[in-house]
């Protein structure tokens, strides 16, 4: 087991090795969203997802895309995922040219199971702009 420390939320946690596809948990915060369950500001919704303002931004501009479908990780997407994956990339590309973050550049980010500072297992593509962003991240 390794040690894992979510400097975001300022937790340390040791995440237990574990192999794909994760069980989704419905119970998941994003799940609970879509469900309408916790409210979120939600600025694009459609038949296969939704995009709506991270709760702990971590820049200016920082939202999230989810799919309604339930997969965990990336790494649980399978090839049948294709069309949804490249659809939930061309929303956040829409979306950031609304906010009018575009233009000046935004980076769009997939956390890829705990290791990778994923800590809601629901697939979620974060878009942060509105500041220089270094590199390299972390």
């Amino acid at each position: 087991m390794k040690r894992l420390t979510l400097h975001a939320v300022g937790v340390t946690r040791v995440v237990p090795p574990h192999k794909y596809p994760l069980t989704y948990d419905p119970t998941n915060v994003f799940a609970r969203i879509l469900r309408g369950e916790i409210p979120a500001k939600v600025l694009h919704d459609d038949e296969h997802c939704m995009a709506f303002y991270d709760v702990t931004p971590q820049a200016p501009t920082h939202f999230l895309v989810i799919p309604k479908r339930a997969i965990a990780t990336l790494s649980d997407a399978t090839t049948a995922d294709e069309s949804l994956l490249g659809h939930l990339l061309v929303t956040a590309a829409n979306v950031a040219k609304q906010l009018g973050v575009a233009e000046d550049g935004s980076r769009i980010v997939i956390n890829n199971g705990a290791g990778a500072g994923q800590t809601v297992f629901h697939l979620h593509v974060h878009v942060l702009a509105g500041r220089d962003l270094a590199w390299p991240p972390g």
